[in-house]
């Protein structure tokens, strides 16, 4: 390793004042609990980028005093040695830990610049794992884990005050997706259900304004829309299957080839999208997908995923998990529309219903045909599509902004 002009190397335990894993109480024993310390666990860890200010359980003093759990002081770092392995969080709170978590109050270090410093090192730290089945760590191996730093506490916080401005705006932009993902909920739940009057503007809720709505199946509805089937809307609801081969025939280009994974609420998803031959595409030409058809993922833990596929995407088929939704006349805003309406409770819910009230196992066709979606004359599907875009958009706009600064958060 090369050595920089006025950095050091030393192991973790010689800068920390002190490290130590915890324990957990009995917990058949019902006094140990639900008492006010929190106690830490690491599904607590993996739900938290920076700071921990809360945990899911809490345990008693008597639960405290009979196990080896034991209190680490506010402002310490907790790193995660069982299953998720490296995880660094700072504890905004006085918490105790179990024995998959090790507390480290910092000593030599500014408490920052060692956060930061563990969180760069997880991957090494993961490969340092003393099982070959549950992946674990253990208060040895960190101890003896070294680490480069420089010896000057102010080049440390300056530093550390570098990546914590990154941090404090990936937080804000992931705070802004939230905003916009909330608004996109309320919107959907008034322009699905009110949509908008000749003047583009939402209509009276029913209750205010009786006589702009009427009944169906026990929902109300605006007086000018129907209720459609997707049976009524569409010539084709079909699905593919996966080549003879499997992953084995997959090259990669050629004609897109979408699974599961690639159908989100946010849009095709092409990370690790897969390619055919030609030849094996014309020989599962019944499934091909055409511009403005509806995907929608009929089996698996993503049923009920659907989005649009676009009109600039080229050549594409599908497997078995993903079905297609085809218009008699496709069109951007028919597409988008039923999309919406599907990815909302409106389709979600009858996806439930059909599972046994939620337990998601699969769709047939014959199903998906039965779907009830409620039917605005064109102008008015077109101008709730239109709304709910410029919504996705700034969804959109600061997403890519939250992969630039992790960009550069890995950069610096």
């Amino acid at each position: 390793m090369n050595k920089i002009r006025g950095w050091t190397t030393t192991k973790v335990i010689d800068v920390a004042l002190k490290m130590k894993a915890g324990g957990t109480p009995d917990r058949s024993n019902p006094n140990y609990w639900q008492g006010e310390i929190p106690f830490v666990l690491i599904e607590d860890m993996t739900g938290t980028e920076r700071f921990l200010i809360e945990t899911k359980e809490q345990f008693s003093r008597l639960g405290l005093q009979s196990s080896s759990a034991w209190m680490v002081p506010e402002n310490s770092i907790l790193l995660s040695m069982y299953a998720t392995l490296g995880k660094v969080v700072i504890n905004k709170i006085p918490v105790a830990t179990n024995q998959a978590i090790l507390g480290i109050i910092p000593g030599k270090v500014d408490r920052d610049f060692l956060f930061y410093l563990l969180q760069f090192s997880a991957d090494r730290l993961s490969k340092l794992n003393s099982q070959t089945t549950q992946k674990n760590l253990n208060k040895q191996i960190i101890s003896n884990f070294e680490i480069t730093y420089p010896v000057d506490s102010a080049e440390q916080r300056s530093i550390a005050n570098i990546l914590t401005t990154v941090d404090d705006a990936i937080e804000q932009t992931e705070a802004l997706i939230c905003k916009y993902q909330r608004i996109k909920q309320g919107l959907m739940q008034d322009l699905l259900t009110r949509g908008v009057d000749a003047n583009g503007q939402l209509r009276q809720l029913a209750e205010l304004a009786p006589s702009l709505y009427k009944q169906n199946n026990e929902k109300w509805i605006p007086n000018e829309w129907a209720i459609r089937t997707i049976e009524n809307l569409s010539i084709y609801v079909g699905s593919g299957i996966t080549p003879k081969g499997g992953s084995e025939v997959y090259v990669s280009e050629g004609v897109m080839f979408i699974r599961s994974q690639n159908v989100t609420f946010d849009g095709l998803l092409l990370d690790d999208v897969a390619y055919i031959e030609d030849k094996i595409h014309r020989s599962m030409c019944r499934s091909e997908i055409f511009p403005f058809d509806v995907l929608i993922n009929i089996t698996g833990a993503s049923i009920g995923r659907c989005c649009v596929f676009p009109d600039w995407q080229g050549r594409a088929n599908v497997n078995q998990h993903v079905c297609a939704i085809r218009f008699a006349s496709p069109d951007y805003y028919d597409s988008n529309y039923l999309s919406y309406v599907l990815s909302s409770w409106i389709g979600q819910s009858q996806i439930d219903k059909l599972n046994a009230g939620g337990n998601r196992q699969g769709l047939n066709y014959q199903q998906l045909r039965s779907f009830q979606i409620p039917w605005p004359e064109k102008n008015e599907r077109k101008i709730i599509v239109d709304i709910l875009k410029r919504n996705d958009e700034l969804i959109t706009i600061e997403k890519n902004n939250q992969l630039k600064i992790l960009s550069l958060k890995q950069g610096l």
